[in-house]
């Protein structure tokens, strides 16, 4: 590796956020990474922000970092209603990109991001982070190697804590379903993504959204406020894979923290296979076991073995940092992100019509 790419972070405060136990671990731990620079949303921030990270520098203003000739990535870790704004301001600049996902609040703007980014001939990349999981790529290499046999079935249980009877003031905005923050937009895409990753797309499906907690409780400086939920908390899929394997998958959001699990069944004519974790964000912040046939499969893994919330993250950028070297595409993009904002957007429009849902450009393997 001839060069080191310099990243700048937008979204990595020094006190809390995602960025801060993903992001900044991931690409002080890769080689052939640097972080060059944060933005948060004022100087001083920025500043208490670049001393707590090792930054080189820390801007307070996110038009300072596209004009950084130095910075070679700039990564959007922050509200994904900012997310047009700032992914196009990077483009713009000739920037390298990799957004968390939702790349955009619904899928006309995710088109318009995707479009930017072809246009602007950078590499991108979209925070799809479980199939760059170890053991994602391991099992999926044992299902196409055939040992489990034929695939049979599917069943997925996916929970989360968020999404649940209360949440924070700085949180609230993810219950209007026009910021694009849902627990069907979340939880259930990384989900559903992962399944794909592993056992290929889907031909059809149907869905059942679903209200557990309608009455959801705000906490702020000023107290508890209560407020009518209007979005989804429970996500039931049942769908068909290409070549007609069922697959049966249930997202649930608010349970309580100790007892978030995730379990992946896969079975086949001569054996099963089975993915394990959960964490308290969801399956996405957490490791992933393997098993076959319930015996724990080794891993590869990447060079950010801890914290567990940076490892995933660690495997998009690696593939990011190779793509940018190389000149190879494998890092999920913006056309992968439009293809699964569809595919979510279809789930609900099942739910909502009782119809089913055939596939229609949805993400592939």
């Amino acid at each position: 590796m001839t060069k080191t790419l310099r990243v700048g972070v937008i979204g990595a405060s020094a006190k809390r956020g995602w960025a801060r136990i993903s992001h900044i671990p991931a690409i002080q731990q890769l080689p052939g990474l640097k972080l060059g620079a944060v933005v948060t949303q004022d100087q001083p921030s920025a500043d208490e922000a670049a001393k707590a990270f090792g930054a080189a520098k820390g801007y307070g203003d996110a038009k300072l970092l596209f004009a950084d000739p130095e910075i070679d990535i700039v990564t959007v870790a922050v509200n994904v209603p900012a997310h047009n704004d700032l992914v196009l301001g990077a483009l713009a600049a000739g920037k390298h990109v990799y957004c968390e996902y939702p790349l955009g609040r619904d899928l006309a703007e995710a088109q318009t991001l995707a479009e930017a980014a072809r246009r602007a001939g950078v590499h991108v990349a979209v925070g799809l982070q479980l199939r760059a999981s170890p053991a994602a790529r391991r099992a999926r290499e044992l299902v196409a190697s055939g040992a489990i046999g034929r695939v049979l079935n599917a069943r997925v249980v996916s929970t989360t804590m968020a999404f649940g009877p209360q949440t924070e003031a700085a949180l609230a905005f993810s219950e209007a379903a026009e910021n694009g923050v849902t627990l069907a937009t979340i939880q259930g895409a990384h989900t559903l993504d992962l399944v794909i990753a592993v056992l290929g797309p889907f031909s059809d499906l149907s869905a059942l959204a679903s209200t557990q907690f309608p009455q959801v409780r705000v906490e702020s400086k000023n107290g508890i406020v209560t407020q009518v939920r209007t979005i989804p908390d429970h996500l039931a899929v049942q769908g068909r894979l290409d070549g007609g394997v069922p697959v049966s998958i249930v997202v649930v959001g608010g349970r309580p923290a100790n007892e978030s699990v995730f379990d992946f069944t896969i079975t086949g004519e001569t054996g099963v296979l089975v993915l394990e974790g959960g964490a308290p964000r969801g399956v996405q912040s957490g490791l992933l076991r393997l098993l076959l046939n319930g015996k724990e499969q080794p891993l590869d893994t990447f060079a950010v073995p801890e914290p567990e919330t940076a490892s995933h993250v660690a495997g998009i950028y690696a593939a990011l940092r190779d793509d940018i070297l190389n000149g190879t595409y494998t890092a999920p993009d913006f056309n992968h992100a439009v293809r699964m904002t569809r595919l979510i957007e279809d789930a609900l429009t099942a739910s909502s019509t009782g119809t089913r849902q055939a596939a229609a450009n949805w993400p592939d393997q």
